[in-house]
């Protein structure tokens, strides 16, 4: 067993952040072995606390107060209620930012600084502080003060004219993603703009603030659609399944079903057409490469489409898997997490909880040869730690305690 802490051991983040974006950043640092103290409104908590059903179940099947929602979140962190509206609730805020090494924040462009828990009002009693602010549209611009949703985001920043069928076909039109990208791409972003702050401050002894906005995030994300656009002029379109750039690389109907076939280079579409024997489209001069395909896709593709409905989802998977052409089925979540590789992987994880008895989480992604993610609480109960963090963080007695949690 390693001797070595934890990358992120002895860090401590004060978490001022609700829903997905900034839980989803804190979560990641938790994970990578950092203390984060969750601040949450007294009685309620973070608002997706309530964001059900469903709801973790107890052991006898029942429902917790927990929702799913909540717990996707939330791991390895440390709940502590106070009511920062109160001039007592921002007092005890600042000093716990003091002993910080990062604040996440994900209210409303000068929402905090009501209450002295700003940028500037706590860079001037903690200079080293790491403070990350995740936003909507950010803290310049005309849209800064605007509040932001993912759903919204998806629209404003591409991805919504990029995903779903083709508008002239049954089920065309606008469609978002199936889950919150822009709040989770915007989570990650901040871990790691977070991270290299972390790592800058090792120089200069100085925090800085990190300026974290969904639509930045969104935008930046866009990837190869921004680039088809800014190369060509022109503003790619909704394709259903189908890639830009690649053909064949979509869904295709089998005699059972429905599989993926992600042809990426040319010689994997040689080794597609030899399974499929039509050796013919291999040499066809509008077929050989990857260009031509992307060009004569409407000739090509209704071709495959007949070939791939004479075969089974399970007989054309086993045997473009024999010659190296990427394929794959198209799981259920049910069956992704009865996959063979995801259970290899440690995806699925279950920690004690303190009214299920056991919770059932998605484990972390992320592979440390040496110093893993540890898996220490599960998503807290709402105030958790209030004691705990007060007596230990804060150095407060009994009776100063009870202020907060009588």
């Amino acid at each position: 067993m390693s001797t070595r802490l934890a990358p992120l051991a002895g860090i401590r983040v004060l978490d001022l952040t609700r829903v997905l974006a900034g839980p989803w950043c804190t979560q990641n640092l938790a994970d990578l072995g950092a203390e984060v103290i969750k601040i949450e409104r007294p009685g309620s908590g973070d608002d997706t606390r309530g964001w059900g059903p469903p709801y973790l179940r107890d052991e006898a099947g029942n429902n917790t107060s927990e929702a799913a929602y909540y717990m996707a979140a939330n791991r390895n962190k440390k709940s502590v209620t106070v009511d920062m509206a109160t001039p007592e609730g921002a007092e005890l805020i600042r000093d716990l930012a003091l002993r910080s090494d990062i604040v996440v924040e994900n209210f409303k462009v000068g929402g905090l600084a009501k209450y002295g828990l700003d940028y500037e009002s706590l860079k001037a009693i903690n200079p080293r502080l790491i403070y990350c602010s995740v936003t909507g549209f950010g803290q310049t611009g005309p849209y800064a003060p605007r509040p932001g949703y993912d759903f919204m985001i998806q629209a404003m920043g591409g991805l919504m004219s990029v995903t779903g069928e083709k508008d002239d076909m049954p089920g065309g039109g606008p469609q978002k993603a199936g889950v919150a990208v822009a709040d989770l791409m915007t989570g990650m972003y901040a871990t790691v703009g977070i991270l290299a702050a972390l790592r800058e401050r090792d120089r200069s002894g100085l925090g800085q603030h990190v300026d974290m906005a969904l639509l930045d995030c969104q935008v930046a994300m866009m990837a190869n659609q921004n680039m088809n656009y800014l190369t060509s002029g022109k503003a790619p379109q909704r394709a259903g399944n189908a890639h830009p750039n690649l053909v064949p690389y979509q869904v295709f109907a089998t005699s059972d079903g429905h599989i993926i076939v992600a042809v990426g280079n040319d010689s994997q579409f040689r080794n597609f057409c030899r399974v499929a024997e039509c050796t013919e489209l291999a040499e066809d001069p509008r077929f050989m490469t990857n260009p031509q395909r992307v060009m004569n896709r409407e000739a090509l593709i209704p071709v495959l489409a007949d070939i791939m409905l004479t075969r089974s989802c399970a007989t054309w998977l086993e045997q473009l898997e024999a010659v190296g052409v990427p394929a794959g089925p198209i799981n259920t979540l049910d069956q992704v997490h009865d996959n063979p590789q995801v259970l290899a992987r440690g995806m699925k994880i279950t920690m004690p909880h303190p009214t299920a008895g056991q919770a059932t989480l998605v484990g972390s992604p992320i592979r440390l040869s040496d110093t893993p993610v540890e898996y220490r609480n599960a998503p807290p109960m709402l105030g958790e730690h209030t004691e705990e963090v007060l007596r230990d963080v804060l150095g407060l007695d009994a009776a100063q305690i009870a202020k907060f949690t009588g």
